[in-house]
């Protein structure tokens, strides 16, 4: 085993302090890059170092991986066989274990079931349906939610029953019953001597609150307590650390007040701000030197994350490089924004020693993913979504490819087989394999079962019958279209008419936002293909065709060797050497979600904060004007965030009309993707401007008034001169763009007055 002394010997002066004061309750606020595991792995080495027993230390985190590394690290100082027996790991885990310990004591046996997410919402249809309830109104996401914010404070279902606040806003929600299903729920779960994730932390609330005995039993076994982020724990996880340190009060928390970002999920950041009111006598211990990024990046960071209230002071500094401004893009529209980021990857991995893994895309939302993929694959830069699927993978966004699919081919038994019961018509997987079976007795496909359902009613009940008729009306009339309209006001028909669109904007949930926000974002991918004056046919066919190829673009390697897209909240503990902040706009990021209070936009900031230190040597910030919203244009302003900046640490020189040179690396037929880039906003005037309503960027003229000879403008290649007209298309030379045949339907000209 290391002694003592050589572990302490790694250490800078504040971290020592950390690691060696190991008694009472102490408060280690940990800045980014600031070595905050190396400081926790060090004073749990240090303690077993001292002779401390590891079956006496228990240690707290937020995730598996976190535990694992921690465990291998303390391993490798001290030697496994001395720290075999930590009690190490996630809140569930830990308490999960406890519970089968003590399971008697609350009602349960010690081999009860832990339910997934799947299971519970599973159990709340069942019981949505059993109670005559309108399916609507009472989503199984929508009360899961619900379920799970009441057990994470606590609230019991009796506690539900009068507490004024949740009945309130569940009849203000069209949902007056959740009371009730949340007592039903609760008692099945019981009856399966099951427990759902929430479960594990309530009940050992109440396990420690009505069994003083076995508050003194785990006392007296956890000497030491330890808890990682404690800035993200929840009122929950937050009780029983405290019940658990009364009395010897060796607790150590670990965390960033200034990363504070998921009160989405319960966290309070409370928590961490009232640690001194908690623990009078607490020891303050700040690790303020960033050993991730150069000193331009943490200045800058703390430029922005010192407008916050509510913090903990803290100055986080660099001895690092001091490294290049930052860089701050403004784009004409999302299209251009992907592609100049693009753009810039692929020649920094050319002209620098760089490879694709360096690079890290960062975004508030997922429906932000779709243009940047796009563009790196037409740019052939390998890239994958961290901790997600691909934006054409996504579950709703297949289910809507699936009706375009078999509204055009009804012989695609896939497609069928997943969208038959979405949206939920009642027609259930027992049914799917009736006709299936129907089908292959008769050798026919499945969709001519479907066509002649009503032949069926012996093996499939009338009423089912009439769902599957109904369903089948539906796909042969929004197929009477197909072929007269564009893609995009087909699939806005799709929507509307399935009930897809319905559905989407009822779901209110925080996932229920994401799936909606993806759906508009395939519709604005949509509208960006039809008003593509590249693509000569418009229709869905040729959008399911150039997606299919898409989707071979981006899975043709399996390296490793690929730029990550991700969310910010995804990004947070992880580091780039270069970081691309995209979207940083007004309503984007911050959120417009978020606008309501102070409160909320300060945790928006601490989410900018948390996306800037994520890069090592680099970081670019980018905005664009104008952002698709439902397929139309909408005015962006760029973000206060931005403003907030130290302009000494920022570089604004890219924001000017500078991409000519993206001719040097864009095929001639991706040029139209690009819109003009208009006059540069001054950065003094960012927190004056406001996000303006929403209007088309190009006003055109009409295009009955067209002749040759006329000079027009176009919003892509500017400035030509109309060399013929036909009733349909009409033919203009733009110079150094060349002669282009345009669709009139689609061509959006101004005509210029000489």
């Amino acid at each position: 085993m290391i002694s003592s002394d050589e572990l302490i010997a790694r250490l800078n002066p504040v971290q020592q302090e950390a690691v060696k004061n190991i008694t009472g309750p102490s408060l280690v606020i940990a800045g980014a890059g600031s070595g905050k595991t190396r400081v926790l792995t060090h004073r749990i080495a240090y303690m077993l170092a001292k002779g401390i027993k590891s079956y006496n230390i228990l240690s707290l985190t937020f995730t598996n991986k976190a535990a694992n590394e921690m465990k291998v690290r303390i391993a490798e100082m001290v030697g496994e066989e001395h720290s075999r027996s930590l009690w190490m790991g996630t809140f569930h885990s830990i308490f999960a274990k406890i519970l089968r310990f003590e399971a008697d004591k609350i009602g349960f046996s010690s081999n009860f079931t832990i339910y997934d997410s799947a299971d519970s919402k599973s159990l709340i249809k069942k019981i949505v349906k059993e109670m005559h309830l309108e399916e609507d109104h009472y989503k199984p996401g929508d009360v899961s939610s619900r379920i799970s914010n009441a057990k994470n404070n606590l609230v019991t279902p009796q506690g539900y029953l009068t507490n004024k606040s949740y009945m309130e806003y569940d009849r203000f929600k069209k949902m007056p019953e959740v009371a009730k299903i949340y007592q039903v729920y609760q008692n099945r779960c019981r009856q399966a001597d099951s427990m759902d994730f929430d479960d594990i932390l309530l009940y050992t609330n109440i396990l420690l609150r009505d069994n003083p005995a076995i508050v003194d039993k785990y006392r007296d076994k956890f000497h030491y307590i330890l808890v990682d982020e404690y800035q993200d724990t929840n009122f929950s996880q937050y009780l029983i650390v405290k019940r658990l340190s009364q009395g010897h009060q060796n607790l150590t928390v670990v965390g960033d007040d200034a990363q504070s970002i998921y009160s989405f999920r319960g966290a309070k950041i409370e928590n961490i701000l009232n640690f001194k009111n908690d623990y009078p006598q607490f020891k303050m211990y700040k690790l303020e030197q960033n050993y991730r990024s150069t000193q331009i990046i943490v200045d800058a960071a703390n430029s922005i994350i010192k407008k916050n209230k509510s913090q903990i002071a803290k100055n986080t500094f660099s001895k690092n490089e001091e490294g290049n401004p930052i860089k701050v893009l403004k784009c004409s529209s999302e299209t251009e924004e992907g592609f100049r980021i693009a753009m810039q990857i692929a020649a920094l991995t050319k002209t620098n020693k760089d490879t694709f893994s360096d690079f890290a895309i960062l975004y508030r939302t997922n429906a932000q993913s779709r243009v940047l993929e796009e563009a790196l694959n037409k740019m052939r830069v390998p890239c994958k979504i961290h901790g997600g699927l691909s934006f054409f993978q996504r579950a709703e966004i297949k289910d809507i490819v699936a009706y375009f699919r078999l509204i055009i081919n009804q012989k695609d038994e896939e497609a069928l087989s997943r969208i038959i019961n979405y949206p939920a018509r009642g027609i259930g997987d027992t049914t799917i394999d009736k006709m299936t079976q129907i089908a292959r007795n008769n050798n026919v496909p499945l969709w001519e079962v479907v066509c002649r359902i009503e032949d069926c009613v012996q093996v499939i009940s009338k009423g089912t019958c009439t769902k599957i008729a109904s369903f089948r009306n539906l796909i042969f009339n929004l197929g009477q279209t197909l072929n007269t309209v564009d893609a995009y006001t087909f699939a806005i028909d799709v929507l509307e008419k399935s009930g897809i669109m319905k559905l989407m904007s009822e779901e209110k949930t925080v996932e229920g936002q994401t799936r909606y926000e993806n759906v508009q974002e395939l519709l604005n991918a949509i509208k960006e293909f039809t008003e593509n004056d590249e693509e000569e046919e418009k229709g869905l066919i040729q959008y399911l065709e150039k997606i299919a190829l898409l989707t071979d673009v981006s899975s043709e390697t399996d390296s490793n060797n690929k730029v990550t897209l991700m969310t910010v909240h995804s990004a947070k503990g992880l580091e780039f050497k270069h970081c691309f902040l995209v979207g940083i706009e007004e309503n984007l990021f911050p959120s417009q979600m978020s606008m309501s209070s102070e409160k909320d936009i300060e945790e928006e900031r601490r989410l900018f904060y948390v996306a800037l230190t994520r890069a090592e040597k680099t970081a670019t910030l980018s905005y664009a004007e104008t952002r698709r919203h439902w397929g139309k244009f909408t005015n962006c302003s760029p973000s206060r965030f931005i403003g907030e900046i130290d302009a000494t640490y920022l570089d604004l020189s890219e924001m000017s009309s500078m991409f000519m040179a993206k001719q040097a690396f864009i095929e001639k037929s991706e040029q139209a993707r690009f819109s003009s880039f208009k006059k540069e906003t001054p950065m003094s005037n960012f927190k004056r401007v406001q996000p303006s309503s929403s209007s088309e960027p190009f006003e055109s003229s009409n295009t009955g008034d067209l002749q040759a000879g006329l000079k027009v403008e176009h919003a892509t290649f500017g400035i030509g001169t109309i060399d013929q007209v036909d009733s349909d298309r009409v033919v203009i030379n733009f110079g150094n763009y060349g002669t282009k045949t345009l669709l009139m339907k689609f061509a959006k000209l101004k005509i210029i007055n000489n």
